[in-house]
């Protein structure tokens, strides 16, 4: 059992707090805390961006004592190689340090001091050993053993870890993970040489799947194996298939895995994506002897207790229980089934005025079930279906929202989490289910996140920011929630003037209350120069660093939300953003003369629309945003489908094909419109793009070109989606191009630009 926090453990933890503190400012630099203890200047740079450290908890052991903390700093992610995008045995580098944390001291130990991108992790049942797959260039299992604190290299025979792998340890010591065929790299490597270097490559639109399909499939291609971690030892358990995800119970016994079943290219996505259950028993070494427990889980959303064995299930509104074992159904509560009719859409279209449901969580113990619906959030008990309502709703447009947030190990306390849609107000709520008892543990303006109960449910680890700083990781007792800082994550800004934050709210074009989150410079200050970072819905005030980059600057940035109607993206924005600017003018933030306006990808999109139909803004920046959607709408090869799609249907929310509706493409083309372009528009894309390739963003720059207009396109050659995360010098560049466009546009021409970074700018 875990040590209670008492008042010497809470001294050792605030002890401990400064040491990590410490340790996190050592690895800064003079440069970044001043010297002699002075106070450094409030403007950022893309140093300190760079800099930016961010810190989150991972799994309790299972004994409750330690705690497995990340600490990842930015820069450390360069060398982001976008042109091995769509590559399956590529990783993004996402590199951070790795501790364990005493949950009782406060004491650390490093696991990682070398930054490495890491995937899973997972603790042995005894909590003596600590495995970690990483996700380098060569995939890696490494395995620590808590009492000898080293850290082992564990071979697999030859065999290549899969870099999506997940991991569990059996009750008898054995890990499982998922390996690759023999083959499987070599074909990888020869298939994307086919696409990207040829000499020749051919596709026939008669085959059933899209070249870079075939080719993201080989991702999910893998095989389940039994590692008998001191002979390094091998066992089969699921042969190779498309496995999107799979569990297994404590003794390793029972396994369940979900396989794609998709027979060619789904034009449809999402739900409509076809995969299947199934399970079988660990002694089964024939493939043949799995039982298909879901033939299709189109429509249901299924979740395994830690047994293994038993599972909730949520289809048309109702929630179900079952066991893989004894897979009839019983419904636990929701609309009973309906018999469909010819042309019906059966259950799916049942009134609105019945009750529905979906699942939220499933405790460990199987117990309870947890369930939302338009009502709130609720707790089912399995035994006799009796309902209880932990968080209720009675306003689904401005009431509070109601999440799970963690379910402990022994399945006797749940956390869930509380946030207000109209104010920044957030709260933690405990829930024993030995007592009945529900309290809440801390409710105030700060965000929190990530929260996380020991196996015991007697502590809660927690990541807090506010204000749009990095959060920082707290530890406090469940029964007396007074959290103490464990680890600050960037310390070197604990002396500095840094923005602000506050939630404004004002009412759109078509009169309905919108919410947007405005960063002040320090200091605060009237009719400033104003800019608008522009993407779909704003509300929390979670850290940005280019936003923070701005207002350090002296300029007041803010993120409006905006409602969307099918068929109509266009109008959102000159709705929402348009209305938003006359809410800071009235206020006395903004100057009417000083405004400007960007966005990365759909927000990049939603700027050149934009400025096609106000000429309000004196500078706009569109940052990997398309301007063509009739050209991109069967572009972007590497993402499959994902842009028709997310035309048709998603997020450009056209509401029909180009055949069907092609004059809606026309007029959210934001091209099409150039001659109307009155704002000086700054274009920036990356060459290895394959989100929105920067051959359709480079259209608006030849377009308002051949029109006579203000336009620069900076193209960045090796760079992919967004902020260049090639090298330093080019993350440099990236901002401080930002920066010197809206100084030019927005700032008197007295204005002055550090000696440093001049170099930097385009003039």
């Amino acid at each position: 059992m875990p040590v209670l926090l008492t008042e010497r453990s809470h001294r050792a933890l605030r002890t401990a707090a400064s040491s990590v503190t410490l340790a996190l400012a050592a690895t800064v630099g003079p440069s970044m805390l001043g010297a002699q203890g002075a106070v450094p200047s409030a403007a950022l740079t893309p140093a300190d961006l760079l800099d930016v450290r961010t810190v989150s908890a991972g799994d309790y052991s299972p004994d409750g004592k330690w705690l497995v903390v990340r600490i990842a700093r930015r820069g450390d992610g360069l060398g982001f190689v976008a042109a091995r995008d769509g590559d399956p045995s590529y990783t993004r580098p996402a590199p951070s340090r790795l501790l364990l944390l005493n949950t009782a001291t406060g004491d650390t130990t490093a696991i990682l001091s070398t930054p490495r991108t890491i995937g899973t992790v997972a603790w042995s049942a005894q909590s003596e050993r600590l495995a970690i797959a990483t996700r380098d260039t060569v995939p890696q299992l490494l395995i620590w053993d808590v009492a000898t604190r080293k850290l082992r290299a564990q071979p697999l025979g030859g065999a290549r870890l899969a870099e999506n792998s997940d991991l569990s340890w059996t009750d008898d010591g054995r890990l499982l993970l998922a390996i690759r065929e023999r083959h499987w790299l070599h074909e990888v490597r020869a298939r994307f040489d086919s696409l990207v270097r040829g000499p020749i490559s051919v596709q026939v639109g008669t085959e059933p799947f899209l070249a870079w399909d075939v080719l993201r499939r080989l991702g999910n291609r893998a095989i389940v194996v039994a590692l008998t971690p001191q002979s390094a030892r091998l066992d089969t358990l699921i042969p190779a298939s498309q496995i999107t995800s799979w569990t297994a119970s404590p003794d390793g016994q029972r396994l369940s895995w979900r396989e794609d079943r998709n027979a060619k290219t789904n034009y449809e996505g999402g739900p409509s994506n076809e995969s299947r259950l199934l399970t079988r028993l660990r002694r089964d070494s024939d493939r043949d002897s799995a039982e298909v427990v879901f033939a299709s889980l189109r429509g249901v959303t299924v979740l395994q207790a830690a047994d293994g064995d038993r599972y909730a299930f949520a289809r048309d509104g109702a929630i179900y229980l079952a066991s893989l074992t004894d897979t009839t159904p019983r419904r636990l509560i929701g609309p009973a089934p309906r018999a469909r009719r010819d042309g019906a859409r059966g259950d799916s279209a049942r009134s609105n005025d019945e009750e529905r449901f979906t699942l939220a969580g499933f405790s460990p113990s199987g117990a309870d079930v947890v369930v939302s619906s338009r009502t709130g959030l609720h707790l089912i008990r399995v035994a006799d279906g009796t309902r209880r309502t932990i968080g209720a709703v009675t306003d689904t447009i401005r009431g509070p929202r109601f999440a799970l947030a963690d379910w402990s190990r022994d399945g006797r306390t749940l956390l869930v989490s509380m946030a207000s849609r109209t104010t920044w107000n957030r709260a933690l709520i405990r829930v024993n289910l030995a007592t009945n008892v529900i309290d809440t543990l801390v409710r105030d303006g700060r965000l929190y996140g990530a929260p996380k109960l020991s196996p015991d449910g007697a502590r809660v680890a927690v990541m807090i920011g506010e204000n749009g700083r990095p959060a920082d990781l707290w530890l406090g007792e469940a029964a007396r929630f007074v959290p103490k800082r464990l680890v600050e994550s960037n310390p070197q800004w604990a002396s500095r003037a840094l923005p602000s934050t506050k939630l404004v709210e004002y009412l759109d074009a078509d009169g309905r209350s919108q919410f947007g989150v405005l960063t002040m410079p320090a200091g605060g200050g009237r009719a400033l120069p104003t800019v608008f970072s522009v993407y779909e819905d704003f509300f929390d005030d979670s850290f940005d660093a280019t936003t923070m980059l701005l207002a350090s600057r002296g300029y007041a940035v803010m993120k409006p939300s905006v409602t969307f109607e099918t068929g109509y993206p266009g109008e959102a924005w000159l709705k929402g953003v348009t209305a938003s600017a006359n809410k800071l003018i009235e206020m006395g933030v903004a100057d009417s003369s000083k405004l400007g306006v960007h966005g990365t990808s759909y927000g990049g999109y939603a700027t050149n629309l934009l400025i096609t139909q106000t000429n309000r803004f004196k500078a706009a920046i569109n940052i990997s945003g398309k301007v063509d959607l009739v050209s991109f709408y069967t572009d972007s090869p590497r993402l499959g489908v994902r842009n028709v799609n997310a035309a048709e249907k998603t997020q450009d929310r056209i509401g029909a094909t180009m055949w069907e509706q092609p004059q809606k493409y026309v007029q959210h083309s934001a091209v099409m419109f150039a001659d109307r372009i009155k704002t000086p528009l700054l274009l920036v894309t990356g060459g290895e793009d394959h989100n929105v390739p920067a051959i359709n963003t480079r259209e608006m720059y030849f377009a308002l070109r051949r029109l006579g207009k203000p336009v620069e396109w900076v193209n960045y050659t090796n760079g992919g989606h967004g902020i260049p995360m090639t090298n330093a010098a080019e993350f440099a560049d990236w901002h401080n191009r930002l920066l010197g466009w809206y100084d030019r546009y927005l700032k008197p021409a007295t204005a002055t630009v550090p000696a440093s970074e001049q170099q930097h700018l385009l003039r």
